[in-house]
């Protein structure tokens, strides 16, 4: 049975840039953000949007436009973005991606693909493990030939402090702060020099004041300063 009728309508995405698109805010991921992104092989949904009439009918048509179902991977960054996980990926067939340590929190979703450290999803898109602002929290950097050229999906791992900022945060359901202190500067040398060209968030985006990416993301990464108390390596103890 087609659920649809049954949803709140909702609103669409947005178009950010030529193949990049913002969900509206989520309230069961705490008014997350949501992302889709296409590339040359498939479509990457970045953390669950609300499952709502507007976005399942966007999904869809993205399904019917490659030309099969599971044309697409529901790609999740943190505890904070599966939302309605399960009932999203039963209406669109699409394989949903976490990292190991989270994969318990999925009971139901199939087909479910983990992966530990990292992991080269498809060319040019690269996930790596960020924990911190949850166990099973991770990064997917995309970089190749898709419209939406050179960008890092941050997840919660750097959220909004101001117009064109972003910085990682302790929160009070942070798993880890050390941890998450120690990933940022694990991601800065993880990423190709020069990279990435603009970041997307997957906290609230209130504070960017009506901005969605930011740019120069690569001088903003470089800018961070790790703090001196924390371990060299995210998988170190503490």
């Amino acid at each position: 049975m087609d659920p649809r009728p049954s949803l709140e309508p909702g609103r669409p995405p947005s178009a950010v840039l030529p193949g990049l698109w913002l969900f509206p805010p989520n309230r069961d991921s705490q008014g997350g953000s949501a992302w889709l992104l296409e590339t040359p092989d498939l479509d990457l949904l970045i953390d669950c949007p609300a499952f709502s009439q507007a976005n399942l009918a966007f999904l869809v048509s993205r399904g019917r436009r490659a030309g099969a179902a599971g044309a697409g991977r529901i790609v999740l960054t943190g505890r904070d973005g599966h939302g309605r996980c399960r009932r999203l990926q039963e209406q669109l067939g699409w394989p949903v991606v976490v990292q190991e340590q989270e994969a318990y929190l999925l009971p139901g979703v199939d087909p479910l693909l983990t992966f530990a450290s990292e992991w080269e999803l498809a060319p040019g898109v690269r996930l790596l493990w960020t924990p911190g602002p949850s166990p099973g929290a991770c990064v997917l950097h995309a970089q190749g030939p898709g419209p939406a050229g050179d960008g890092l999906f941050c997840g919660r791992l750097l959220v909004p402090l101001g117009p064109g900022s972003l910085a990682p945060q302790r929160r009070r359901n942070t798993f880890h702060w050390p941890r998450q202190v120690a990933s940022v500067e694990r991601l800065v040398r993880w990423l190709p020099a020069g990279s990435p060209g603009w970041i997307a968030s997957g906290g609230g985006l209130g504070a960017l004041r009506g901005g969605r990416i930011v740019t120069g993301a690569a001088a903003l990464l470089a800018s961070l300063r790790p703090d001196p108390g924390a371990p060299s390596d995210p998988l170190a103890g503490g």
